[in-house]
């Protein structure tokens, strides 16, 4: 397995790099608006990634009934570094990619290190070339190896890497081999070192897994009670709710306001933004917050980012900020669930779901109302 190396810039987190099997390595630029999706940081998770990744892990064990511990984090995190789970395509209902997901053209050529030529294999029908080979699709799939991986999982009669299903289970296949027990680390590892012989590719993946399976798992509340529960009940139950660039009050969900700075409009969706969802859990234990990140950072006791998220508390606010240490620049808020864990309205075309403290940079400390 080759795979494209993809800089892939999430919202607030650092550009990932990636490498091209042992002997290629190669650097693009594709990136996404920012952000961070659904279960876990599940938030840069696109809706309908995330069905292809769970569906995959369901249709695996007809192909490889002997695998063990595939689960939906182990596909996103490859498929994060990969393609940044095809955030900035479009994605119809039946899973296709469009457009179509390219590496470069493995042609010896020099360029983003592309020095080893790889024959075309395929004639074009899936790299859209017959002068060389490039990767394809959201897990970046030579058509060599997808050849003897792809299965046609949404049962349209062809297996297509461009097809978020097919290529997930795919990529299901590919990792479980001859039958791994992947809640092995060492077998999960070996997995990942085949589909991409680089160990900066198996941290980088294996750093993504752990933050979808932090953010996959549901909170434990049994030592959680009065405001503090009130306040964390309430953010829960509006998983699912779309984001929405202003939206959000004390009253619940409601349509926001154009443009977020990515030029995402909020007016025609009902939902919160990630202060909306702060303002309105809140509400429900009577307490009631400035409308934005920043100013309620002001709010409370102050608990400063140099301690470490160590130092939180279940109900806790948690911030970020483009330059901790200067509150001013406090870009986004969530609610700590402890464990690592915090209930996160991320960015335009999410909802609001589940996230590993960590899934976002400039961690800016937190505050205490509770």
């Amino acid at each position: 397995m080759t795979v494209l190396l993809l800089f892939a810039a999430v919202c607030c987190a650092a550009p990932v790099s990636n490498a091209i099997s042992a002997y290629v390595a190669l650097q693009t630029g594709l990136q996404d608006e920012g952000g961070i999706t659904d279960g876990g940081t599940a938030a840069d998770i696109p809706a309908r990634m995330l069905t292809a990744y769970k569906k995959a892990v369901q249709q695996v064990v007809k192909h490889v009934p002997t695998c063990q511990g595939m689960r939906w984090p182990v596909l996103a995190g490859i498929a994060k570094v990969e393609s940044n789970h095809a955030i900035g395509r479009s994605i119809t209902a039946g899973g296709d990619i469009r457009p179509k997901i390219y590496g470069v053209l493995l042609n010896g050529s020099g360029a983003g290190g592309n020095t080893t030529v790889f024959p075309d294999t395929d004639g074009g029908r899936w790299d859209g070339t017959a002068s060389g080979e490039r990767t394809v699709g959201p897990f970046q799939f030579l058509p060599s190896t997808w050849e003897g991986v792809g299965k046609d999982a949404n049962r349209d009669k062809t297996a297509d890497p461009h097809n978020a299903d097919d290529a997930a289970l795919g990529a299901a296949i590919y990792l479980c081999g001859s039958g791994r027990d992947l809640t092995k680390r060492a077998q999960l590892k070996a997995a990942i070192f085949q589909y991409n012989h680089s160990g900066e590719y198996v941290s980088n993946v294996l750093g993504f897994i752990d933050q979808y399976t932090a953010a996959a798992k549901d909170p434990d509340l049994k030592n959680v009670s009065g405001k503090v529960r009130t306040v964390i009940e309430a953010a829960l139950s509006q998983r699912g709710v779309p984001y929405s660039w202003g939206g959000g009050n004390a009253s619940g969900k409601s349509y926001g306001i154009c443009c977020s700075p990515s030029g995402k409009s909020g007016t025609n969706i009902k939902g919160f933004d990630c202060s909306g969802l702060t303002v309105y859990a809140y509400a429900q234990a009577g307490i009631r917050l400035p409308r934005t990140a920043a100013a309620q950072a002001g709010v409370g006791q102050r608990i400063p980012a140099g301690l470490g998220t160590g130092a939180l508390k279940a109900g806790d606010l948690v911030f970020y900020a483009d330059a901790p240490g200067r509150d001013a620049t406090i870009y986004h808020v969530g609610i700590y669930l402890g464990s690592g864990q915090m209930v996160n309205a991320a960015r335009p075309g999410t909802v609001v779901r589940l996230d590993a403290v960590n899934a976002m940079s400039g961690y800016a400390g937190g505050a205490r109302l509770l």
